[in-house]
């Protein structure tokens, strides 16, 4: 059901300085019935004039604007009046480097200066428009988070897994060697950071979706590098994950996990989204149950929508173990609890708590292997 059937829709006041990006937000809001654009401001200070005539539930804000930064301008809403803040940034390494430092000031989502140039791209900047307006709303609902906030309208088909990956089941006891793998959206960059900084080195691999903007996702992998004991890099397809390494899919591709003998090989998928997304997390749990089963421990983490409940479900199925993010700790208690929801999980856990769960899981199954 959509929101406008049930309650007022999601107020958006947008703030950036090209025309053009305006326009093209102001189109594709439109085609979402439980969103209302009520201002398009081309700086802060425009926008601040507007807000004090309706204030919105949510703002969309460029970075890169020539009267006042947009992080300038993120630092003084966060201290006077915080509100929802999704950020609209350029693929450039300064606008990657602006939105992870908007991101640590509190921005809930990054979005990528759209491309509407065919139908395609259209329909998958609206469902990341949609999609993320909503998260910023639900994360800073903090006493509300276990409500669900009502869904975006369905732009095309919804696909699952099965357009990328059939389906196949495992046999019973089957397991590959170890393998960890992670999925996050909403808070995930946070989130991740937290979990990859305390992980010890020498682990098995780790792979990794983020959603994320095509481009940002090297970005923040070579952000995370600096400071794991993880050697952290974005994915590349046909590289053979070795212990110690976590690779994170890139921000516009499926990431698959092969067996390749004892090891494993990523392949990167081009295709639909999957679960409105991609990279999609149930795409990669999907492949890490066929080829791990029982080797693999799977973690799920904050953020909005389902994606990774069906994939953890499989895992969990194959004998894998799985772990999720608590409620109180996530921003967004949405993919977490659609797999708790599922029966999906094995174990439930603080963020804090999630590098040491999965250290104590791996190092348990090290010693069980142990003749």
């Amino acid at each position: 059901m959509a929101r406008s059937e049930i309650s007022d829709p999601i107020r958006v006041l947008l703030i950036d300085d090209s025309a053009s990006i305006r326009i093209a937000f102001k189109k594709l809001i439109a085609e979402d019935p439980g969103l209302e654009l009520i201002g398009a401001a081309p700086d802060p200070f425009v926008a601040v004039e507007m807000m004090r005539d309706r204030l919105p539930d949510v703002l969309l804000l460029d970075l890169q604007m020539p009267r006042m930064d947009g992080l300038t301008f993120l630092r003084k809403i966060m201290s006077q009046r915080p509100l929802p803040v999704v950020v609209i940034s350029a693929f450039t390494k300064s606008g990657s480097e602006a939105s992870f430092k908007a991101l640590e000031l509190g921005a809930a989502e990054v979005l990528a200066k759209p491309s509407v140039s065919t139908p395609d791209e259209r329909r998958e900047a609206a469902i990341r428009i949609s999609d993320a307006i909503r998260a910023a709303v639900q994360s800073r609902q903090p006493r509300a988070r276990s409500a669900r906030v009502a869904g975006p309208i369905q732009v095309g088909e919804r696909h699952t897994a099965d357009v990328i990956l059939p389906r196949i089941a495992t046999a019973p006891g089957f397991s590959g060697p170890p393998v960890i793998a992670i999925g996050a959206s909403t808070g995930g960059t946070e989130a991740l950071k937290v979990v990859l900084e305390a992980l010890p080195s020498g682990l098995p691999p780790i792979a990794v979706v983020q959603h994320m903007p095509q481009h940002f996702t090297r970005a923040f992998a070579d952000r995370l590098n600096l400071t794991c004991r993880l050697h952290v890099k974005e994915a590349e397809t046909g590289e053979v994950l070795t212990p110690g390494v976590a690779v994170i899919a890139p921000g516009h591709r499926h990431l698959v996990l092969r067996r390749s003998g004892k090891l494993y090989r990523v392949e990167l998928h081009d295709g639909p989204c999957v679960a409105r997304h991609r990279p999609s997390v149930d795409v990669l749990f999907r492949s890490v149950a066929q080829a791990a089963g029982g080797g693999a421990v799977a973690a799920i983490l904050t953020g909005m929508g389902d994606d990774g409940a069906q994939g953890m479900a499989e895992l969990h199925q194959a004998g894998a173990w799985t772990l999720a993010q608590d409620e109180a700790s996530c921003v967004v208690y949405g993919m977490p609890r659609a797999a708790v929801e599922l029966g999906a999980v094995d174990r439930v856990a603080t963020l804090g708590d999630i590098a040491r769960e999965i250290t104590a899981r791996v190092t348990r199954e090290d010693r069980k292997a142990v003749p």
